[in-house]
């Protein structure tokens, strides 16, 4: 198992690309398999969560060639609609695979997600959505079986939900009569998958907004090409490790539409930034970095996906700030591990209160999931002496190259075997 050795306390400087999006290209690769026929998808990261859906597709019964962040699938031969715990277990994105099932075989066969190890994500939103459709749905052995041509409806979801707007999306596009999705999830995630089922031949309107309209068609087509937008928690990443070390960094091959909130969040902290028309520059102002309050939201709001990386990034501030997570409410596994480098963390309900500390000692510390991984990174760069980071497969899951591109900004990083 491979480790993560950071010297830390060296500023970072210099640019880095970014990659594509993970959240958006796990769905957008689902829906490849709506309609048979051949897709190319471009600027596709290297992550193990991609080669995950990669084997899922194939299991399907698709072929599918990966190489220079290009992807071709072929879905032409798909014909088993099961999604087997062996890999739904490893990824919970696997769930995507629930509404093309349902599009293509009027059938589907999914296990129970899994994924990262914090907290629960009921899957009910998914269910009752493909019920409302027409779906029958049984539990047997631990897979979940949907049944049924589905019929055009009105979705209200009670609560913003990425996962189930997008499996709701997949699941319409070729039902019977026009769906509509209230408080659809407003990601930029969402609005691209719309825009690539637009392109298959979709009637999808409402794009970006918390209402989506579906008109039902049989008239869809393959043999589309698309590019996947950029990854914007992985540029808010690296944003937040230029600013936590003091550093300059540039991210670039971004659309800094889609990270308004950090933007704002970090000037309130004292840094100053560049913003371009596909980059940010984040330069450090030799300051304090002020404590700034924030609260996870659904899209646009500050994500939760960036909630432990600010909190790094306050461990540092001069003052104390208050972190409230209202997404996934037990998001804080990484509190305990932070706290070895030094920092000062009080956890009450869904409330972190962290208190300021200018100096964090480097230290051994152990990953627990993808963003609580990119946090014991940042602050393992700006902490004082080496620290070992551990289990760093959570970090490959949606990170691509994630050591190489610190080592181009000046980092003291390697990857060794444990």
């Amino acid at each position: 198992m491979d480790k993560l050795i950071i010297n830390g306390g060296i500023p970072l400087n210099g640019e880095v690309v970014i990659s594509g999006a993970k959240n958006s290209v796990l769905p957008i690769m689902a829906a490849t398999i709506i309609t048979p026929g051949k897709y190319r998808l471009n600027n596709v990261p290297k992550l193990r969560d991609t080669s995950t859906m990669m084997r899922m597709l194939e299991i399907v019964g698709a072929k599918v060639n990966f190489s220079n962040n290009i992807m071709d699938i072929d879905t032409s031969t798909c014909d088993k609609p099961i999604a087997p715990y062996e890999l739904v277990k490893t990824m919970r994105a696997s769930f995507y695979m629930l509404g093309p099932f349902l599009s293509r075989f009027n059938y589907a066969e999914v296990s129970l997600p899994g994924g990262c190890a914090w907290g629960p994500r009921p899957v009910d939103y998914h269910l009752n959505a493909m019920e409302i459709l027409g779906a029958e749905i049984e539990l047997s052995d631990g897979m979940m079986i949907l049944k049924g041509k589905l019929d055009g409806a009105v979705i209200n979801f009670t609560q913003k939900s990425v996962g189930a707007t997008g499996n709701t999306l997949m699941a319409a596009v070729k039902a019977n009569g026009t769906t509509i999705i209230n408080n659809a999830a407003q990601e930029p995630d969402i609005e691209t998958l719309c825009i690539f089922l637009n392109k298959m031949g979709a009637n999808i309107t409402g794009l970006g907004t918390s209402t989506l309209t579906i008109k039902g068609t049989t008239q869809l087509k393959a043999d589309i090409e698309y590019d996947i937008i950029p990854d914007r928690i992985e540029a808010g990443t690296f944003l937040i490790a230029g600013a936590i070390t003091s550093g300059n960094v540039q991210v670039t091959k971004v659309n800094p539409e889609h990270l308004s909130i950090v933007i704002d969040s970090l000037i309130k902290a004292g840094y100053e930034l560049d913003i371009m028309n596909d980059s940010i520059l984040v330069r450090t102002n030799k300051k304090s970095i002020l404590p700034v309050n924030i609260t996870t939201a659904t899209y646009p709001g500050f994500p939760t996906d960036l909630q432990a990386q600010w909190m790094a990034l306050m461990m540092r501030a001069k003052g104390n700030s208050i972190i409230t997570e209202e997404i996934y409410c037990d998001r804080f596994t990484h509190i305990a591990e932070l706290s070895r480098f030094g920092a000062h963390i009080e956890l009450k309900n869904n409330k972190a209160y962290v208190q300021g500390n200018d100096v964090l000692k480097g230290a051994p510390v152990m990953s627990t999931d993808i963003r609580a991984s990119a946090s014991l990174i940042l602050a393992a760069l700006s902490a004082e002496g080496r620290s070992s980071i551990s289990r760093i497969y959570h970090i490959d899951r949606g990170y691509e190259k994630i050591e190489r591109k610190f080592a181009n900004l000046n980092a003291d990083i390697i990857r060794i075997k444990d």
